[in-house]
Parts: C-alpha cells; sequence; structure tokens
C-alpha cells in the first residue's frame, strides 16, 4: 500500500509540473489538428511515432501532421515501417505512375491491418489528389524501410533485369536459386544455416548487388532512374534479409540491430536520391525514439532514432504517442488473427500514468528547444513506457509490453490521447466502383 501511495505522489508531481507546458489539442479527425505542428517545419526530417501498431488516433495523427508539413513546409518523402515492394505499389498510386508488375497482392503478410486499414487509405487518397496538382518531379514520394520483402524483392530484381539485361537476369536467377526453398518461409533458412544443414547464401546475394550496381551509370544514362533505384534498393533489401534471418537464431539485439540499420540506410538512400529532400518518418515509438535513452540501449540495441539523432542532430524532430486505454487492433500471438482487444489502463509508474495525470484528453509537450529546466528536467528521470506492437498480451503486460525510458532524450516531444480506439481494417474485396490501380486493390 505505501508503495502504492508513493508511485501515485510521484506520478501526480510529474504532472503538476508537466500541465503548464502541455498544450490542448483537437481531434486528430478534424482539419485543424495539424496546424500547432508548424513548429517542426524548419528540420529536414521528422520521425512521428506510435505506442502500438494499431491505434487510429495514431495514425490519423501523423496523417494530419504530414499534410500540414508536406503543404506548408515543402515535405517531400513519407517513408513508412513497411516493406519496399508492398509500398511501392502505394508509391505508384500516389505519383500517378503506372502500375508495376508484382508477385501476389500486397500487404497479404502478418500482420495485414497494420497498412491495410481505412485510416491509411484515406491518406493515400488524399496524397493521391495533393501529388496530382503537381508537376511529376515534385511529388510526394512514399517508400517502405523494412527488410522482410525477401521473395518479392528477388522477383523484382529479376524482373527489371529480364526487361534490361537477360543474360544478367539469368546470373540472377542462379545466384538468387540458392534462397529459392525459402522465398515463402525464410526463418526456416535462417535456421537450417543456424543448424549447419544448410551453407549460407551470403557470398551469391552480395555478388548480384555488386553485378547490379556495376551497371549503375549506364543503366541509369540508358533507361529510367527511377526504376534502377527501386531495383538497387530491392537488391539491397535481399542482401539485408539473408544476414537479417541468419541473425533470427542468434542474441535478439543482432536482429534487431541488423533490420534497424537497413531501414535508417534505405532511409538515407531516399534522401540521397531526392533532390531538397525532407522527410518524414512514420514508425513505431520503439524504432524513432533514439534508444540510447532506454532499456533498448542500455542493452545492445540502437534503432532509426539514434541513428538519425547522430547524423542529423537538431535538423531531425523525434516525436513519441502515447495512450491511456481505449481498444487496439492486434493479436494474441505471431501469425493469429487480429482482434480488436481492450487496452489495460497504463500501469501507475509508468510515464503513460504521468500523462493521464494532467487531465487533458489530448495534448502536446514540446521539449524540443528546451534546455533547462521544466519540463525537460522533469522528463529526466528513468520510468516505464508501455510499447504494445502487433501482438498485445495484457496477462503478460509487465513484462511483455514495458521498458524503462527517460523520456527528455527519447524524444523531442509527446503527443497524449487519453482514450484511443482500434484501427478499422480493410477487407480483401478491392470496394465497388473502385479502379484497378487503387492501392489495395486486385
Amino acid at each position: 500500500m505505501m508503495v502504492s501511495n508513493a508511485l501515485s505522489v510521484e506520478k501526480s508531481a510529474v504532472a503538476a509540473r508537466l500541465r503548464p507546458y502541455a498544450e490542448l489539442l483537437p481531434s486528430p479527425d478534424t482539419p485543424d489538428f495539424g496546424n500547432i505542428f508548424d513548429r517542426y517545419g524548419d528540420a529536414r526530417l521528422v520521425l512521428l511515432g506510435e505506442a502500438t501498431h494499431g491505434t487510429h488516433e495514431f495514425y490519423t495523427a501523423r496523417a494530419a501532421i504530414s499534410r500540414r508539413l508536406i503543404q506548408h513546409h515543402g515535405f517531400t518523402i513519407i517513408a513508412v515501417e513497411g516493406d519496399w515492394p508492398d509500398i511501392a505499389r502505394l508509391d505508384d498510386y500516389v505519383r500517378l505512375r503506372g502500375p508495376r508488375p508484382h508477385r501476389g497482392e500486397p500487404f497479404v503478410r502478418f500482420p495485414t491491418w497494420m497498412w491495410r486499414n481505412e485510416e491509411m487509405l484515406g491518406f493515400i487518397d488524399w496524397l493521391r489528389g495533393h501529388n496530382a496538382q503537381l508537376p511529376e518531379e515534385s511529388r510526394v514520394s512514399l517508400r517502405g524501410l523494412d527488410v522482410y520483402s525477401l521473395g518479392e524483392s528477388i522477383e523484382a530484381v529479376i524482373e527489371y533485369l529480364d526487361r534490361h539485361d537477360p543474360p544478367a537476369a539469368e546470373r540472377a536467377r542462379q545466384r538468387y536459386g540458392c534462397l529459392a526453398p525459402w522465398q515463402d518461409d525464410p526463418q526456416l533458412y535462417g535456421h537450417a544455416v543456424e543448424q549447419n544443414r544448410f551453407a549460407a547464401c551470403e557470398d551469391a546475394v552480395v555478388e548480384q548487388l555488386r553485378d547490379l550496381l556495376s551497371h549503375r551509370m549506364k543503366w541509369i544514362a540508358d533507361y529510367d532512374g527511377e526504376d534502377f533505384f527501386d531495383a538497387e534498393q530491392n537488391a539491397r533489401i535481399v542482401r539485408a534479409a539473408e544476414q537479417y534471418y541468419r541473425s533470427i537464431y542468434r542474441r535478439a539485439s543482432e536482429s534487431w540491430n541488423l533490420r534497424d540499420r537497413h531501414m535508417f540506410e534505405t532511409l538515407q538512400a531516399v534522401m540521397a536520391h531526392h533532390e531538397n529532400a525532407r522527410a518524414l518518418v512514420w514508425a513505431h515509438n520503439s524504432h524513432v525514439g533514439n534508444a540510447a535513452a532506454t532499456a533498448m540501449g542500455w542493452h545492445g540495441e540502437f534503432n532509426i532514432g539514434e541513428l538519425v539523432r547522430a547524423a542529423y542532430h537538431d535538423d531531425a524532430v523525434l516525436i513519441g504517442f502515447g495512450t491511456d486505454r481505449g481498444t487496439v487492433a492486434a493479436a494474441s500471438d505471431w501469425g493469429a488473427d487480429m482482434q480488436i482487444q481492450e487496452l489495460r489502463s497504463a500501469r501507475d509508474d509508468s510515464w503513460e500514468a504521468a500523462f493521464r495525470s494532467i487531465g487533458l484528453m489530448r495534448c502536446l509537450v514540446d521539449w524540443r528547444r528546451c534546455k533547462d529546466g521544466d519540463p525537460k528536467d522533469t522528463l529526466s528521470q528513468s520510468m516505464l513506457e508501455r510499447a504494445v506492437g502487433v501482438v498485445y498480451r495484457p496477462q503478460s503486460e509487465l513484462m511483455s509490453h514495458y521498458f524503462e525510458a527517460v523520456l527528455s532524450e527519447q524524444f523531442d516531444a509527446y503527443v497524449w490521447f487519453e482514450e484511443s480506439r482500434a484501427v478499422t481494417p480493410l477487407g480483401p474485396v478491392r470496394p465497388h466502383g473502385a479502379p484497378e490501380v487503387w492501392p489495395f486493390g486486385l
């Protein structure tokens, strides 16, 4: 009982010190939600987090902020925690490019609801309309940062080579043939290599990437530079995925670091590919916050946020998002069906509890320009922070979803929703009347 009372006093004290700096926000579904984020219009990179992968408010808030920064401050790239080939299908749609050859449907791997949802669809349609008013070279691009698309990326590289250099395509088939048995379940590849039952394919995929890059200048000059960039990035994904799937049976930190380094390097490549690039990143708090200020970093893991902070310093803004309670779209286990689950009210010894005690349903606390004093000093202690990915296990919430974090160093600002609701997943069928190029269609 004494411990509980002490926690209540502590969170109340934190809340009292933060309350003067908490700026009330309207609903993220209203047109003026993004206006308050004009203050970040001077950055080159704005990283927008989420505390879960299945919350309506996080998606709609990021969309509203992105619309504002695109329309009024010239941001040109949105990079998301999604697979490059799937997001490329959306990029074709929003930049009004012709549909590309593809292997299967986009966003059919678990977790389908993460990007195949009504909230994302609304933003994608807005972005297409925005881009339709601009010349092709000025249109906002949408890019995927993740590493999981082994099979789709192999197919994309071969398809590119089939069009431009059939002998090179045949060499690629032979090299990638090493991975062919594992394309649909690459985790089994990693297991086989770790058990010494199969030789690693690392040399073959590295050789293929080098071969492709050796033709870069000629093929960019002779063909479409954007087309080559897509093929190059897919070849890099194959290399990174081969490393990643071998690493998942070793230390957890090794696979995490490989994935986040790949996502950062992809972000860097996209920034370099676009002239005067300014980017928005949509990813989980655990990726966009500075890992060095969390238990992740204290145990040897780094992330995009930490790498971005080191590379861009004050030209990058890291914004965390949090919620206390409501509903969330999540599965009970990896690969299981999505459920709309009740999100428990946050623990009393957490940052979420401190923000709950501020007493505002929605607010922004910003300490980006703060050097000393509140609110930064108040946020410079270590407390628990909740992270729900695509899996939510309320029965083991403390062990499964909480970690220690120093919020002042993890983020530059924090967006708070006291109560939130689940995203609305889209069904597998294209809506009646939607065009064939509709991004989630057949």
